[in-house]
């Protein structure tokens, strides 16, 4: 895979460092990752399929050497959705694939819905929850709602001063148990991803996207019920080819986020993933990798 990375200014004023590489005149795929990553979630991808389709994969904004605007504020859903649409722009790229896991695939889906039918052509998220789905399991679904309580550690800023002094994995160490399912990663990602979490400004950058998500995670005394006057998202159905890949095993979304998609989703594919934990992309790039061809083809 090529590790050459370009500085693309946005127009909103924000810099992005981006892999662009394969044939400039062949389909686009943009890949977007997740917490707590960067653009090397999709290595196995990119590599893949960068003989046929120009591969574009930022570090997001707040990521790595990628712009780091200070606040909450700035990292929004529609900002982040946004820096994807002027990323097309800033390369020259009309139509493209959209392609996010974890965090990525939570931009994913909004880039998908917003852009269907004019900019975006296909869908593929790899273990993000569909938006109009998972706010509702946080609020019934004791394990969904158990599962996503690290996301109200996140959220506190008192944890800021261990971050500050200790680096994101100080924080990560605290607030998730993996038990004997920790995900098995090569020393040197290891190595680069502890390199990238010591940075504290860009490890509050990467909390921030929590912070400003409109998502509601009741503590685990709150009841189990929708709250009075809840509606959910007012979000048209997702009409383009849409491929969910879904690891079965993932400790912070289990497989019940896949339940009723298909009524939002018309053109939907599902590829569930036994075995596998939440980093799919990299924990099982052979299956994510056959999944995407006959998707693709």
């Amino acid at each position: 895979m090529s590790t050459v990375m370009a500085r693309v200014k946005l127009a909103n004023g924000i810099e992005l460092d981006v892999i662009d590489t394969g044939p400039r005149d062949a389909p686009v795929l943009m890949f977007l990752h997740g917490f707590p990553e960067s653009h090397r979630t999709w290595r196995h991808q990119i590599a893949h399929f960068s003989d046929r389709y120009r591969c574009i994969a930022p570090d997001q904004r707040g990521y790595r050497g990628s712009s780091k605007p200070g606040g909450a504020e700035n990292y929004t859903p529609d900002k982040l959705i946004s820096d994807i649409f002027l990323l097309a722009d800033a390369l020259g790229v009309g139509q493209f694939t959209v392609l996010g896991h974890d965090w990525g695939g939570a931009i994913a889906w909004g880039v998908a819905l917003m852009g269907q039918g004019t900019r975006v052509t296909r869908a593929v998220v790899a273990n993000a929850p569909h938006p109009g789905i998972f706010q509702k399991l946080l609020y019934l679904d004791p394990v969904q709602r158990g599962a996503s309580q690290y996301m109200r550690a996140f959220r506190d800023t008192a944890n800021d001063k261990l971050v500050c002094e200790h680096g994101l994995g100080a924080l990560l160490l605290q607030v998730l148990n993996w038990g004997d399912r920790a995900p098995v990663m090569e020393e040197a990602e290891r190595a680069a991803l502890l390199k990238d979490w010591s940075n504290p400004n860009s490890a509050i950058a990467m909390l921030n996207w929590y912070r400003a998500s409109p998502m509601d995670v009741p503590g685990m005394d709150a009841p189990f019920a929708l709250p009075a006057g809840y509606a959910p998202p007012p979000l048209p159905p997702l009409m383009i080819p849409t491929l969910v890949i879904w690891a079965m095993d993932d400790m912070a979304l289990p497989p019940s986020n896949l339940d009723g998609l298909d009524a939002v989703i018309p053109n939907l594919t599902i590829e569930q993933v036994p075995d596998c934990g939440h980093f799919v992309p990299w924990e099982a790039p052979d299956k994510v990798n056959a999944a995407l061809e006959a998707f693709l083809s």
